[in-house]
């Protein structure tokens, strides 16, 4: 029985639900299978194994599901992947075979469901690993910074509950102006490389790990600088998408004997909740209309989604996580976020705004700098939305990092009849590689910067109402 070459990866969990990504290898025509056992913390008793035969077609790769867990308990597991003798093996008869599994040991905790319980959350974007000639160049680069994550997490209070991972999780384009990759296995290849480094491993085997795409998943600044020979390019960067980051998130429902159900995917945008706090996952990348008649960022399901959300959902705070930024504004290549979509981004704040809905926050990064801002009303002194932007984790040489100098600050983010939308930074922006650690408490959230080393940069107090 072999360590996993992905994962394991822990995916979406809820009060009884645990979804883990395991990746075996190729065994020329031998059958291959990947297995997770698992017991509570404390317990000398393992679960019998739950299996999965890998295919080469969703390269080597499978989600497993535990179902059934309990609220609010940490659990051990352990996951492997192996190719038995007997080439006519099924995930039934390998279950009776008598396995040898390894000794290394992870983690995980499911949700709890009660109100008003301090929770924390990692968040980060932007992480590049430049590959060359398909192997990556000086990867302790790209994974020095999830080091520093893991330390924070072993002795963090209150635990963490999940990672957000809000875009550029790979850059497909990464040498694009020399040779971008366009091909599916090139493309897999990134994902393997990128996911498979030492220390994001260990960070994904035992937390909650989400994720959203941006543009460099597929092209920059897609789809304003599609060409018409990029069809191919973006059915390869979906399909790996699918495998590597939708697979083991909310945006799969689950079958009726609990499993992920991979005869539908509707949308890449997903929800999921954690006690009294609830996450609206956004995907404004693939859904764009650039026209000049319809401009939308979001398509118009998923606005309608987003608005009833944010109208209906009891959540004492609702996160929104938009992969470009929600505002300010940047001054130069803004276009590419919401800046572009003034129309629909209005109707959003408008919501908010005439709803009273309190305590919403915009979760973003893609800027290659990280910063918080507050927006108000001038007309309504009840409006108040918070932004907590968090970019890069690992920055290529080649690209600049954003200062406050890179932002329009010095007038409204919106007028209209009604009143303007005033905006001003409540944090120093961060120009340097970097992650942020929100703790989410009764009448504030605390937004930490770390730098790659893990030091402390600056604390933030975001007000709850």
């Amino acid at each position: 029985m072999f360590k996993p070459t992905i994962g394991p990866l822990i995916g979406h969990i809820t009060t009884n639900h645990a979804r883990i990504l395991i990746r075996g290898d190729y065994q020329s025509n031998a059958a291959v299978f990947a297995a997770i056992r698992y017991r509570s913390s404390g317990s000398q008793h393992w679960s019998k194994g739950t299996f999965a035969k890998l295919s080469a077609l969703r390269d080597m790769m499978e989600v497993l599901t535990l179902n059934n867990l309990s609220t609010d308990t940490e659990y051990e597991y352990q996951a492997v992947w192996f190719s038995p003798m007997n080439p006519v093996h099924t995930v039934h008869s390998v279950a009776e075979l008598p396995l040898q599994w390894p000794r290394e040991i992870y983690r995980f905790r499911t949700r709890s469901s009660k109100a008003l319980q301090p929770r924390a959350y990692i968040v980060g974007s932007c992480r590049y690993l430049r590959m060359t000639a398909g192997i990556a160049s000086l990867p302790h680069l790209g994974d020095r910074i999830f080091a520093s994550i893991n330390q924070l997490i072993e002795g963090a209070q209150p635990p963490i509950s999940a990672t957000l991972m809000t875009g550029d999780q790979i850059y497909v384009d990464d040498l694009n102006l020399i040779a971008p990759d366009r091909e599916y296995k090139d493309i897999l290849a990134k994902y393997r490389a990128a996911f498979s480094q030492p220390n994001i491993q260990r960070l994904m085997s035992t937390t909650s790990t989400y994720m959203i795409l941006d543009d460099h998943e597929i092209e920059d600044n897609w789809p304003a600088n599609a060409g018409k020979s990029d069809h191919e390019l973006y059915r390869n960067a979906m399909a790996a998408y699918e495998l590597y980051q939708v697979s083991h998130s909310p945006a799969h429902s689950l079958t009726t004997s609990g499993q992920v159900d991979r005869s539908t995917l509707k949308h890449y945008w997903y929800q999921f909740s954690d006690g009294d706090i609830e996450w609206f996952v956004t995907d404004s990348r693939t859904r764009r209309n650039v026209s000049a008649s319809d401009r939308r960022i979001l398509d118009e399901a998923q606005e309608q989604a987003l608005l009833k959300w944010l109208i209906n959902s009891p959540a004492r705070v609702k996160f929104v996580v938009t992969s470009v930024m929600f505002y300010p504004d940047r001054k130069l290549h803004g276009d590419d976020a919401w800046k572009a979509f003034p129309e629909q981004r209005l109707r959003l704040l408008e919501t908010i705004r005439t709803r009273q809905i309190k305590n919403v926050v915009f979760v973003s990064g893609d800027v290659h700098g990280s910063l918080t801002s507050r927006l108000t009303h001038s007309q309504d002194p009840d409006f108040e939305v918070h932004t907590i932007v968090s970019s890069p984790l690992c920055n290529s040489k080649l690209l600049p990092y954003a200062k406050a100098s890179t932002f329009i600050l010095d007038q409204p983010l919106v007028r209209t009849a009604a009143g303007d939308y005033m905006h001003e930074l409540t944090s120093e922006v961060v120009s340097k590689d970097n992650f942020a650690h929100l703790v989410v408490e009764t009448d504030q959230i605390l937004v930490n910067y770390h730098d790659r080393d893990g030091k402390k940069l600056q604390t933030i107090s975001l007000k709850l109402r």
